[in-house]
């Protein structure tokens, strides 16, 4: 299940990877490299803050794969039907998908390592987001992870659930799933309500020191 799982959030991270770049005007090879970035770089990051060595991409091509051949036929769906622009709340919802699966994907990774709870919930965070992180910057935009939004405080309580799954006595897969849907409901909340946490008021740039 965490395999398929895995190759289903490499395909969704990397429509979002490719939308991004396709908003910025880039051209195909700009959006595939995208693609591979959002797909790829959460990960990534996990395997080398575990040290797992080699990533998990180099032993394992299918994910670059799919998500070249997903870059490319999102690239090609947008030519086609020749749209001006990418709105903005499709990027958002097919990232949130992406984050959700990669949460409990990194999460249970890490479990599988034998590290601590705190760890757990951490590379389950930093499998969910990282990935999202390289595609923001790679495409001139402010990291979503940076933003008063709702998104790694997503994947955090997503990590916190699939270990209280655990906890419970739930089979691994009932808890990972049960670990995406928490992530995906707060995500998707956030998106539709405009939820964030509290943030300093702009104002405050102005105060005299």
């Amino acid at each position: 299940m965490v395999y398929y799982l895995n190759l289903l959030g490499t395909a969704i991270f990397a429509v979002g990877g490719a939308l991004a770049a396709a908003r910025k005007g880039m051209d195909l090879f700009g959006v595939v490299v995208a693609a591979v970035l959002t797909a790829m770089g959460g990960g990534t990051l996990r395997d080398l803050c575990l040290g797992v060595s080699p990533v998990n991409w180099v032993t394992d091509s299918s994910g670059i794969v799919i998500a070249v051949i997903y870059g490319t036929v999102t690239f090609a769906l947008l030519s086609f039907r020749r749209l001006s622009y990418v709105p903005f709340k499709y990027l958002n919802v097919a990232d949130a998908f992406g984050l959700a699966l990669f949460t409990v994907i990194g999460c249970e990774t890490a479990l599988s390592l034998n590290a601590n709870p705190i760890i757990v919930v951490i590379m389950g965070m930093l499998t969910g987001s990282g990935g999202g992180i390289m595609r923001d910057v790679f495409s001139g935009e402010i990291p979503l992870f940076f933003r008063k939004e709702i998104y790694a405080t997503a994947c955090l309580v997503g990590g916190v659930a699939y270990l209280a799954f655990l906890a419970a006595a739930m089979p691994n897969n009932g808890a990972m799933l049960g670990g995406a849907a928490v992530t995906l409901a707060i995500r998707l909340a956030a998106i539709r309500w405009g939820l964030s946490l509290p943030n300093l008021d702009q104002q405050a740039d102005t105060v005299e020191m």
